[in-house]
């Protein structure tokens, strides 16, 4: 069985995540999403809501294919957190070249580490290039509408956060 590990912050889940999950689901029989902890960060959804809302938009995005996800945190070396997971992928999304840049010294780094485990870039899908996660919670956070950025599920759940 090929395994893939997909990690980010996914604070909050955008539609440009699902779009490189659903790659990363026809890469590999099974896709580990691994949810960063930095005990330095205060993250706008704790740990537990991430995942909660990343099933629920799975479950949506992807059918019967979501049973072939699961999650996990990592707050080390994400290649550690692959080996642990027995993933021969490291699945990262690319939007434009400054993350081609910058994700290329990463897999630079993460194969002298762990020469096994195999970096594959996915391209965001153009519809989706531009939507980052930062840019989704500051919108949200001004009361703006996100519902064209995120899941339904993640666009209710910050619309709770943000409530004025």
């Amino acid at each position: 069985m090929k395994t893939a590990l997909y990690a980010g912050s996914f604070d909050p889940a955008t539609n440009g995540h699902l779009d490189v999950l659903r790659g990363a689901l026809q890469l590999a029989d099974r896709v580990i999403v691994a949810i960063g902890i930095h005990p330095g960060k205060n993250p706008l959804f704790s740990f537990e809501e991430r995942v909660a809302l990343l099933r629920e938009a799975g479950a949506e995005a992807f059918g019967k294919d979501n049973s072939r996800i699961d999650y996990t945190s990592f707050s080390g070396l994400v290649v550690e957190t692959a080996s642990a997971y027995k993933a021969g992928i490291m699945v990262r999304g690319l939007r434009d070249a400054t993350d081609f840049d910058y994700e290329m010294h990463m897999a630079g780094m993460n194969a002298g580490l762990a020469p096994a485990i195999q970096t594959v870039f996915l391209p965001a899908s153009p519809p989706v290039r531009f939507i980052t996660a930062t840019l989704v919670r500051q919108i949200a956070a001004m009361g703006g509408d996100v519902s064209a950025f995120v899941p339904p599920a993640v666009a209710k759940a910050l619309a709770a956060k943000f409530k004025k």
